[in-house]
């Protein structure tokens, strides 16, 4: 069954072209041009990903995207036309899983997604909960929760968390944690903005981590104590 996206950009000819692109690679394709018509159609559900634009006649799709993640672990990719640094962090923090610079590569679109959907169903399948003091992470239900809350993660950032908590005690590079969780190596530098976000929710003093450690010049490791 082919994949079912959604994308909410204005850009007419970009979603004639991402269309007939995306048919050819086996996705099915539904366009909304306003964040109001991506609301009605996220509602409806049935989609495997979102392909979201930065700027939308009616607001910012990064409100849309903060929204999403009080409730959802929908893999998002952010669209955005801006080219600042700050731009694609502040995407990463409120719950981008993925973050592309227009006018964009198709086939590297399609290459981001399959990797997003690829993880996304690696976590379903491995199944389980670790459990780590008032920390657990389902495997099974793609979810992360402490004192029994559940944790507002991307669907990237719960992956990074489950490939440490897997470990327990190993020191991961930040291209050990990509491999581990089949990204693409390009996205090393966003690793601790990642990381960041995961010990606002998993800490208890996020400012002094005692569950996820930075071990300097070599990457991070899970304490499993």
């Amino acid at each position: 069954m082919a994949d079912r996206l959604l994308l909410i950009d204005d850009d007419d000819r970009l979603g004639s072209l991402l269309r007939a692109y995306l048919a050819d690679h086996g996705f099915v394709l539904e366009r909304a041009g306003t964040l109001a018509l991506g609301r009605q159609a996220l509602s409806r559900g049935g989609f495997d990903a979102l392909i979201l634009d930065r700027m939308l006649p009616d607001g910012d799709g990064m409100t849309l995207c903060r929204e999403l993640r009080a409730s959802s672990s929908l893999p998002i990719v952010m669209l955005t036309a801006m080219g600042e640094e700050t731009d694609r962090i502040v995407g990463l923090e409120l719950g981008a899983d993925d973050y592309l610079q227009k006018p964009m590569n198709p086939r590297e679109l399609v290459a981001r997604l399959r990797a997003l959907l690829r993880r996304a169903r690696a976590s379903v399948e491995a199944g389980g909960v670790l459990r780590f003091g008032a920390l657990e992470i389902d495997r099974g239900a793609r979810a992360a929760r402490k004192n029994g809350v559940r944790l507002d993660l991307t669907a990237h950032q719960l992956a990074l968390l489950t490939a440490l908590a897997e470990r327990p005690g190993r020191v991961m590079s930040r291209e050990q944690l990509l491999d581990a969780i089949g990204e693409d190596m390009s996205l090393e530098r966003s690793v601790d903005v990642h990381i960041s976000r995961i010990r606002s929710l998993v800490e208890d003093d996020p400012k002094a981590p005692s569950r996820i450690l930075t071990v300097r010049g070599a990457g991070y490791v899970f304490s499993g104590a």
